[in-house]
């Protein structure tokens, strides 16, 4: 059985690792995403930066530690005052619109453009969804015309 990762490469299919929380578990002398970086050679990473945050972890020390490791951002902001996990769960309604929350959402796409990210993919699960989309939109929209 060979791995997928060299023969998706080979096709042009890019394989992309996709944290939730749970990866910011101890491991050896750092965390379990830590080596799954150091590690995997045949895939890149997509930073859900909410995440990031959700397990006490700063996405913009992560982007910056790993610079061009993470090919793409998932980006959802969340509620200041919110109780960390690394469990893999969050309350779905502590999603806010973009750069309301405690992701510190301009700064990250700040350094993502620095460092060449071109893909933005923008979540909200929140049940305000409709209300708060088209603002987030706004808001990175607003990041992109003035970095």
């Amino acid at each position: 059985m060979k791995p997928a990762g060299p023969i998706l490469k080979k096709h042009g299919v890019s394989l992309q690792y996709h944290p939730h929380g749970y990866e910011f578990l101890s491991y050896k002398d750092g965390h379990l995403l830590d080596h799954i970086i150091q590690h995997v050679n045949d895939a890149q990473f997509q930073m859900d930066v909410f995440w990031v945050k959700q397990a006490g972890m700063h996405p913009l020390a992560l982007l910056k530690k790993y610079p061009g490791r993470f090919t793409s951002l998932h980006l959802k902001d969340r509620k200041i005052g919110s109780k960390n996990s690394k469990d893999g769960y969050a309350d779905v309604e502590t999603n806010v619109v973009l750069g309301q929350g405690d992701v510190g959402i301009a700064e990250l796409v700040q350094e993502a453009k620095r460092q060449g990210i071109e893909y933005y993919f923008v979540e909200d699960e929140s049940s305000r969804v409709l209300q708060q989309m088209p603002l987030s939109m706004d808001y990175f929209r607003m990041l992109d015309e003035h970095p």
